[in-house]
C-alpha cells in the first residue's frame, strides 16, 4: 500500500518539474513584455482562468476519476514547456496558463491521496517531511533553470522540466495507486463547485486555514515573480536573480526543524511569531532597494522568516477538514493558491502604473505583518 515515502517521491518530481521554471518563466515574460507591469497583467489574466479551474476540479475529478486529472495535469506540464520554450508572444502566455493547470491537476489529486492514505494522526509529521524532500528541488531548480537557458541553449530548462514531469507521470501509474474516498467513482454525479465554498466558508478553522494559506501563498508569489525582476532592474543580472530564488527556496530545508518547534511552542505562538517577523523584514527591503546587494541579503534573510511558516505547512486545514467532505473541501481550500496568484500581480499592475518596484516589499511587508494578528484566532491549543 502507498505510503509516506510513495507520496514524498511524487512531491519531489512535481516541485523539480516546477522548480527549474520558476525563475525562468518570469524573467522569459519580462524580456518579451519589457516591464513588471505588463508581467503583473499576463499573472492576473491567466491567475483568473486558474481559479476557475481549482474550483472546478471536484467536477473533473467525479467526472474523470482522480488518476485522470492527475495525468491530464502532467501533461499540461509537459505541454506548457514546450510552449513557453518556443518563446513567442502567444505561445508564451499560452504555456503559463497550461502550467497554473497542471499544477491544480496534479497537486488537488496528490492532496487527496495523501488524505485517503496517510494516518490523520501522521499529517503533522508528514507535511514538514514532505516540505523537506521538496526544498532540494526549490533549491537548485531556479538557479539552475536560468544557468542552463545562459550556458546551454535558451529551450534547456523547458526539456528539463518536461522530461521531469513525464517521468512524474510514468511513475505514478508505474506505482498503480488506487482511487479511494470522493473521488473513486467515475460516474459519480458532479456538482455545482460554488456549492462548496459557502460551506466552507461557515466553519471558522477552515477559513482562518485558508486566510493564513493565501498570505503565505501571496509572498511567495511576490518573491518569485519580482525578486528575479529586481535583480534584473537594478543590474544585477539575471543569473543573480535566479541565484536569490534559489538560495531563498534553501529554508524549506529546515521544515522538519521549524514544525518541530511549532510542536513544541504551539503553531499559534510559532505562526504570529513568523508572520510577524517577516512582514517587518520584507518592509526593510523597500527602504534598501537602491544598493542591489543589500536587497538581494535583505530579501534572502526575509525568505528564512517565510521558511518557518512553511514548517507548519498545511497542517491547520489537515486537522480541521471532516473525512466526508475532503474532496470538495480540498478543492475550495487549494484556491488560496490561485487567489494568490490572482491578486498578487493583479494588484501590483495596477500600482506599478504609478509607484516604482520597491513599493511591491512595502505592501508586501504590510500584508504579511498584519496576519501575525490574524493568527490569534488560532485554538491555544494548538
Amino acid at each position: 500500500m502507498p505510503g509516506r515515502a510513495t507520496f514524498v517521491g511524487l512531491w519531489f518530481l512535481l516541485t523539480l518539474a516546477r522548480g527549474v521554471l520558476i525563475t525562468v518563466i518570469p524573467l522569459t515574460a519580462h524580456r518579451l513584455f519589457h516591464d513588471a507591469q505588463s508581467v503583473s497583467e499576463v499573472y492576473f489574466v491567466i491567475s483568473l482562468l486558474a481559479l476557475g479551474v481549482s474550483l472546478a476540479s471536484p467536477m473533473l475529478i467525479a467526472l474523470l476519476r482522480q488518476r485522470w486529472v492527475f495525468s491530464l495535469g502532467c501533461l499540461s506540464l509537459i505541454s506548457s514547456a514546450i510552449l513557453i520554450g518556443l518563446d513567442e508572444p502567444w505561445s508564451v502566455p499560452a504555456g503559463m496558463a497550461l502550467q497554473l493547470f497542471g499544477v491544480v491537476g496534479t497537486e488537488i489529486p496528490l492532496n487527496l491521496y495523501i488524505l485517503d492514505y496517510i494516518p490523520r494522526r501522521d499529517l503533522v509529521r508528514f507535511e514538514p517531511l514532505r516540505l523537506f524532500f521538496a526544498a532540494g528541488p526549490w533549491t537548485v531548480g531556479p538557479w539552475l533553470g536560468v544557468k542552463l537557458q545562459e550556458a546551454v541553449a535558451p529551450w534547456a530548462p523547458f526539456v528539463l522540466s518536461g522530461s521531469i514531469a513525464a517521468a512524474l507521470l510514468a511513475l505514478f501509474w508505474a506505482l498503480r495507486i488506487a482511487d479511494r474516498g470522493l473521488g473513486a467513482p467515475a460516474h459519480a454525479r458532479p456538482a455545482n463547485p460554488l456549492r462548496f465554498v459557502p460551506r466552507f466558508a461557515r466553519q471558522p478553522r477552515l477559513r482562518l486555514a485558508w486566510i493564513l494559506a493565501f498570505g503565505r501563498a501571496g509572498w511567495w508569489y511576490m518573491f518569485f515573480i519580482y525578486a528575479p525582476i529586481y535583480c534584473v532592474t537594478y543590474g544585477l543580472g539575471p543569473e543573480v536573480g535566479g541565484l536569490l530564488v534559489s538560495l531563498g527556496s534553501a529554508g524549506i530545508f529546515g521544515a522538519p526543524l521549524f514544525g518541530w518547534i511549532a510542536r513544541r511552542v504551539g503553531l499559534r505562538r510559532h505562526l504570529i511569531w513568523a508572520y510577524g517577523t517577516t512582514g517587518a523584514i520584507t518592509l526593510l527591503v523597500a527602504l534598501v532597494a537602491p544598493w542591489p546587494w543589500l536587497g538581494f541579503a535583505t530579501l534572502l534573510a526575509a525568505t528564512v522568516f517565510t521558511s518557518t511558516i512553511d514548517g507548519a505547512g498545511n497542517t491547520l486545514f489537515l486537522r480541521a477538514v471532516r473525512p466526508l467532505e475532503r474532496a470538495e473541501m480540498t478543492a475550495v481550500f487549494m484556491t488560496y493558491r490561485d487567489s494568490a496568484q490572482l491578486s498578487v500581480p493583479g494588484i501590483y499592475a495596477v500600482m506599478l502604473l504609478v509607484l516604482p518596484l520597491p513599493y511591491v516589499f512595502v505592501v508586501s511587508g504590510v500584508v504579511t505583518a498584519s496576519l501575525a494578528l490574524v493568527a490569534r484566532y488560532i485554538p491555544r491549543r494548538m
